[in-house]
């Protein structure tokens, strides 16, 4: 998976992708989501590496299959929150 973890005001902004969804555009209905790389690209990370990231973040998007089936699987985002799009899948995560 490619994580990218930036510094904002409200705390730690996390972007996680699978690679092959990175520059895609999935699109189903009204619904368009863009992969954008200046957004989603970043470094190789393990799954652990993951985990730690979207355990200590105050806000992350979470595009792929693997990536939101890890964020489920680990509680961080409740299935019935998971758009699929056009063969994909999303989920955004906020701590409040």
């Amino acid at each position: 998976m490619l994580l990218n973890e930036r510094d904002t005001d409200e705390g730690v902004l996390v972007s996680v992708c699978d690679p092959e969804d990175l520059g895609e555009t999935f699109e189903d209905g009204e619904i368009s989501l863009h992969v954008d790389p200046a957004f989603y690209e970043g470094r190789e990370a393990t799954e652990e590496e993951v985990v730690e990231s979207l355990a200590s973040c105050a806000v992350a998007n979470i595009v792929g299959t693997d990536a939101v089936a890890l964020a489920v699987e680990h509680g961080f985002v409740d299935e019935a929150n998971v758009l699929d799009v056009d063969g994909t899948r999303h989920a955004q995560l906020l701590w409040m």
